[in-house]
């Protein structure tokens, strides 16, 4: 099966799917320690940057913990890793969204069918009646929330009242891409586990797993080797043609704040009206030019510059989950989107 003939959305197993982990060891060997010591802390916030498999570790511990709800077990304390086989009922019920002891929030469709653009507080108040019913498992119950980065102001009020008062065997694994910006009082209950980018070869193997795609697919080699660290990033970046439009973006943006207006519209008419995978592609060449300029600024740059970056970072996330929400117009999304960094780099 050729990668170029791959799109990530239609192909790419959910996390929940995944069994097997790529890199991170000192993390999962972190999370099953505190876990067979019988002193886990209820609530980890698991941070780095998006598609490095944060969810798929999330995912892996909850599996864990309730296909093994003592800690003192003799499987749990002579396992060498959290990994549960895919033929057991629990990893069966989780891959199936059905398992009782497991709650998870996530952006859900609105009344309209059309995908939200943050978790809603009444969704998050599941974890209420989820905690506090009478147990339909016995033992652990967790909760994922995938990603913290998206509960609204009430939603995110809503979370922080369980976590200052959790209930018994139970545990909260919030998924952050930007960790510094979750609300420093939900920070402050939760032990901090942070993700670094994987290494190209674990990427490779990871996005052959998820896509069952031959590792020596060429085009999943040449991904790979783009992704910096990214298993998202490398299935966003399958076809080639994700992959040339992000280097398109990064060529714009390397004009800076000069850009020709053909070549922004050129670049909005490659964006297309609806591809969703040309869109996501777009967006991660401005999160990687952004994440290099807020990392190591430019040689002109000041903290109020980078602090005008940073505002404006906010504003393109903002419409760029508007315009896939409501399946906008791709080029006004650009020609936004370089006035916006135009002026904040001049």
């Amino acid at each position: 099966m050729s990668a170029r003939k791959v799109e990530q959305e239609s192909t790419a197993r959910h996390p929940r799917e995944t069994p097997d982990l790529f890199g991170h060891r000192e993390a999962e060997t972190a999370l099953l320690d505190a876990y067979r010591s019988g002193r886990i802390p209820h609530a980890w916030l698991i941070g780095g940057a998006q598609g490095i498999g944060k969810a798929t570790l999330a995912y892996r511990m909850a599996r864990f913990v309730l296909a093994f709800r003592n800690p003192k077990s003799s499987q749990v304390q002579h396992a060498p890793t959290l990994r549960v086989d895919p033929s057991d009922p629990v990893a069966r019920q989780i891959t199936a969204g059905a398992h009782g002891g497991l709650l998870v929030l996530e952006r859900g469709l609105n009344d309209r069918g059309v995908m939200r653009t943050v978790i809603t507080v009444d969704e998050t108040r599941e974890t209420i009646s989820f905690f506090g019913s009478t147990a339909a498992v016995d033992g652990w119950r967790v909760c994922i929330v995938d990603t913290v980065d998206e509960l609204n102001p009430n939603a995110a009020n809503a979370l922080l009242k369980i976590l200052e008062e959790p209930p018994q065997q139970s545990l909260f694994l919030l998924v952050s891409h930007a960790p510094s910006r979750v609300l420093p009082t939900i920070l402050s209950r939760c032990r901090k586990l942070l993700l670094r980018p994987l290494e190209t070869g674990d990427v490779l193997r990871a996005a052959a797993a998820a896509t069952d795609i031959a590792a020596d697919d060429p085009a999943l080699t040449e991904a790979a080797a783009a992704s910096e660290g990214s298993v998202g990033r490398a299935l966003s970046l399958l076809g080639g043609d994700a992959l040339k439009l992000q280097q398109r973006t990064a060529a714009l943006l390397a004009t800076l704040p000069s850009v020709d207006p053909r070549e922004l519209h050129a670049l909005g008419d490659a964006l297309g009206t609806s591809d969703r995978v040309a869109l996501a592609a777009f967006i991660d060449g401005i999160d990687r030019w952004m994440s290099e300029r807020m990392r190591t600024g430019d040689a002109n740059a000041n903290l109020p510059r980078l602090a005008r970056l940073a505002e404006v970072w906010e504003k393109i996330v903002r419409a760029a989950r508007d315009t896939e929400a409501y399946n906008l117009e791709r080029k006004p999304l650009v020609f936004s989107v370089f006035s916006m960094l135009a002026d904040a780099t001049r």
